[in-house]
């Protein structure tokens, strides 16, 4: 937390962090003033907020499914599949796409070939548009069984009184799924939903950048990436104070962002954080 001054201060490697001095704004003016600051923050709440709305009901969803599933071998080995991808580190994952979607050797390529005569395909990660689309369901993909987790546990908490009395009532699968299990998870989902939100603005850095390329840095570049040029790597300003202004405002607009959806959610829903 004292490493947060920084972003008041016109850092100096001789005067240190107390020593330097202080600048007040003046740093987050620079920000503001940018030509990237339109850019970084609409790149990033573009891409976050893509990944809330496709992502955030595929797990409940599959959840939802998979608790419906009577088959336990088959629930155990699509848990096992699903839950796989989780464990591989951000570099396979890249590594994996980047060789799919190779315009000369990749699984597309050669799909591409077959049904073009023998043309290759566009070279997607130069094309700035399909960079979204791209980090967004690579993410799902990595992440969807694992994030079910949470709602299958939820769903094994559900009473069996609820289902035999909606059978009675004559009830099928889809209308117990629909008017019991998912209110059931409901207030788990709210939960999820508001920290998700505290998110917004922290889209992961590692991943955007092993994904980056010259030819599709107008939809790439991201706060995450975006500081860590400014702030620590050889090619940029290395402007410490500068890059701490960055990382503060985007901790700032978090913060009122889970502030804000909490609020709504305890009204709505009476369900919060706090």
């Amino acid at each position: 937390m004292a490493g947060l001054q920084l972003a008041f201060k016109k850092y100096n490697v001789r005067l240190g962090i107390w020593g330097s001095p202080f600048i007040g704004f003046r740093n987050f003016i620079k920000f503001f003033n940018s030509y990237q600051f339109v850019r970084v923050v609409g790149n990033t709440l573009k891409i976050s907020i893509y990944s809330l709305i496709a992502g955030f009901p595929i797990p409940i969803i599959f959840a939802l499914i998979l608790n419906s599933v009577r088959a336990e071998r088959f629930k155990k080995t699509m848990q096992t599949v699903t839950y796989m991808p989780h464990f591989i580190s951000v570099v396979v994952l890249v590594g994996i796409v980047v060789q799919i979607i190779n315009p000369r050797v990749g699984l597309l390529s050669t799909v591409y070939s077959a049904l073009n005569n023998g043309r290759y395909p566009p070279d997607l990660l130069a094309n700035p548009g399909v960079f979204p689309h791209l980090y967004v369901w690579s993410g799902i993909w990595q992440t969807f069984g694992w994030n079910s987790i949470i709602y299958t546990a939820a769903l094994a908490s559900v009473s069996l009184d609820l289902h035999e009395a909606a059978q009675i009532d004559g009830a099928s699968r889809f209308q117990r799924m629909i008017h019991v299990d998912l209110p059931a998870i409901m207030p788990t989902a709210i939960i999820m939903l508001i920290m998700r939100c505290g998110h917004i603005m922290s889209v992961g850095f590692e991943k955007v950048f092993l994904m980056q390329n010259d030819l599709n840095l107008s939809t790439s570049e991201l706060i995450s990436t975006y500081v860590y040029k400014v702030g620590l790597s050889s090619s940029g300003s290395m402007d410490f104070s500068y890059s701490t202004a960055i990382g503060l405002f985007n901790s700032i607009i978090n913060l009122i962002l889970i502030i804000i959806v909490n609020s709504i959610s305890k009204r709505v829903s009476e369900t919060s954080l706090w």
